[in-house]
Order: structure tokens, then C-alpha cells, then sequence
């Protein structure tokens, strides 16, 4: 069981995540979203497509886009739609 862990806070959790290029994307419905803030960052990736960003907020401590998804990824990405994956600091132990 995969975990993403922030300021003490358990963000998500589950064992049907994706690895991807090293990063542990977990499954949309395996996320807290109480800690959750939508971002207007966006990046793109070439094979991926557009990403969309979260602020992590815990215990009125943030941290700016710690994770991002993809919620219309290309096809080749296409089994990380609206997963969700982190950096920043969120330790993700598995």
C-alpha cells in the first residue's frame, strides 16, 4: 500500500497506483481531498499532455503545487487520466 504523506498528514493511499517515469500517480478516489486546493499552474509534458496542480494545505501550512494530475491526458497517458502524483517534499513511501 502506497502512501503520500505531507507536514504529518496522510494525503493519499492506495495499491492500484501507476508508476510513471518514477512517479507513483494514485488513483483519483484514493485522495484526502480536505487537503486539497485547486492551483491555476499548468505545465505540459510532450507525451503526456497538459498537467493541472494542487496546493497541499495541512494544518494552515501550504505548499504551492505539490501535486498535479493530468485531467486530459493524451493517449498514450491515458491510464493516469485525473491520477494523482506529488513532489515537493510529499514523502510517498510504498
Amino acid at each position: 500500500m502506497a502512501k503520500a504523506i505531507w507536514n504529518g498528514a496522510i494525503l493519499a493511499e492506495s495499491d492500484r497506483g501507476e508508476i510513471v517515469e518514477g512517479n507513483y500517480y494514485f488513483p483519483p478516489d484514493s485522495i484526502n481531498k480536505d487537503y486539497f486546493k485547486p492551483s491555476t499552474t499548468h505545465t505540459v509534458c510532450s507525451w503526456k499532455g497538459e498537467a493541472s496542480y494542487y496546493t497541499i494545505a495541512v494544518d494552515g501550512q501550504e505548499n504551492k503545487d505539490a501535486a498535479w494530475y493530468y485531467p486530459a491526458p493524451k493517449e498514450r497517458a491515458k491510464n493516469i487520466q485525473n491520477y494523482v502524483a506529488f513532489w515537493k517534499g510529499v514523502k510517498v513511501e510504498k
